[in-house]
């Protein structure tokens, strides 16, 4: 079967756009229920791309319900249910705004999580969250960047909030969070007042679930989550440079000087 599909735009990673290419097609009925979609092989040639980018686009489709594999007959477009399956567009990688946009969403999912957390968790589930925290300053002492231990920990707490709904929630989530974290800690690893600051605000969250205090897990949240959010608005240049120049910073140079004064 030939491919007959027009090339790639030039936005987003290869990945969201073999991503988009194939969404539309579903959506617009050229790929309809019950058809297989074009061998792997055949992806790739036509995008020009790995087998790995195009795994990862049939992932995403996967995820959103829209296809599934037979044994068989390979990838195979899924009759269209009632509902639509939910899914957030967001490329971390290369915007300043999406990551401040999935900071912004994990203050309220993470904030209430640790409050629930203080209220309900376990013996076990605390030795848990301490476990996950020790694992961050381990990794960063084996000069790692600490981003697995760091979802980690906020996974930890989910666990403890006694509602079987947020453990998913994160997990579905936790490729965005994955992504934006690894953008806040490679800014804060440049300064070690930044370090230290994120260790602190990560105790504070510990200390008041432990304390089983909901208000102050709470407060300790959404001052990690907003002191994150902080730092990366007042991240130097030569931080976004070494990214790749994909992201520019959101606030002027000279603002930024005006501001540092207040920086910890």
């Amino acid at each position: 079967m030939e491919f007959d599909a027009p090339r790639i735009a030039p936005a987003g990673t290869l990945a969201d756009r073999v991503t988009a290419v194939l969404l539309e097609k579903i959506k617009t009925g050229e790929f309809p229920a019950g058809m297989r979609l074009p061998p792997e092989q055949v992806i790739c040639e036509h995008f020009g791309v790995s087998r790995t980018v195009v795994r990862e686009a049939i992932s995403r489709l996967k995820s959103d319900g829209l296809v599934e594999v037979r044994q068989g007959s390979g990838t195979v477009v899924r009759e269209p249910n009632r509902t639509t399956a939910f899914r957030l567009d967001i490329d971390t990688q290369h915007s300043i705004e999406a990551v401040l946009r999935v900071t912004e969403l994990r203050r309220g999912i993470e904030a209430e999580a640790a409050a629930l957390a203080a209220l309900r968790r376990s013996r076990a589930q605390l030795a848990a969250i301490r476990r996950a925290l020790g694992a961050i300053d381990s990794a960063v002492k084996r000069q790692r960047d600490g981003v697995d231990e760091d979802l980690a920990f906020h996974i930890a707490i989910s666990h403890a909030t006694g509602n079987p709904l947020y453990p998913p929630l994160l997990a579905y989530l936790s490729h965005f969070i994955h992504a934006a974290i690894g953008i806040t800690r490679s800014n804060e690893a440049r300064r070690e007042d930044f370090a230290n600051a994120v260790r602190a605000e990560h105790n504070a969250i510990y200390e008041a679930i432990a304390a089983q205090d909901p208000a102050a897990a709470r407060r300790a949240v959404i001052e990690h989550i907003d002191n994150a959010g902080r730092r990366i608005r007042e991240a130097d240049p030569a931080f976004w440079a070494e990214l790749g120049g994909a992201t520019q910073p959101l606030i002027a140079p000279a603002r930024r000087a005006a501001r540092k004064s207040a920086a910890r």
